[in-house]
């Protein structure tokens, strides 16, 4: 009789434990098909863009190519290898800086702001004469 009991009590523990493993899959199944769809509460969530180096229409400033990007970093390495750290976030601060020029915004507030979006990080401060450098090298990298 012992001996039954103790099958019996193997096998139901097997059954557990293939169960729970069987309800993780189940849980990482539900998660995925609950990302996949939105809830009726929940915001959609916008589509991922892909990133590319091709110009935004709809913002009309431009993106440097490839050639251009290379002017740009190379540029801004000259004024302190720290602006270059991270090479898609100085393109994407550049783009802001050629925003403001072509909104035809006041020199000292183009300068102001390239400023204050480059320093910071591994730049922690940037003189008045490098952010004047940053400005002219988005203009003469992409931004002209």
């Amino acid at each position: 009789m012992q001996k039954k009991t103790r099958t019996w009590i193997t096998v139901g523990a097997g059954v557990l434990v293939l169960g729970g493993i069987l309800s993780l899959f189940e849980d990482d199944k539900d998660n995925a098909e609950a990302e996949a769809k939105p809830s009726a509460t929940a915001p959609a969530k916008p589509a991922k863009q892909p990133t590319t180096a091709a110009p935004r229409p709809s913002s009309g400033v431009p993106s440097p190519d490839t050639a251009q990007t290379a002017k740009l970093i190379a540029a801004l390495r000259d004024v302190d290898p720290g602006l270059v750290v991270k090479e898609s976030r100085a393109v994407s601060r550049a783009r802001d800086v050629c925003a403001d020029l072509k909104q035809h915004k006041d020199p000292d507030t183009v300068r102001s702001n390239a400023k204050q979006r480059y320093q910071g990080g591994t730049v922690p401060s940037l003189s008045d004469d490098q952010a004047a450098r940053i400005v002219s090298a988005v203009e003469e990298s992409f931004c002209g």
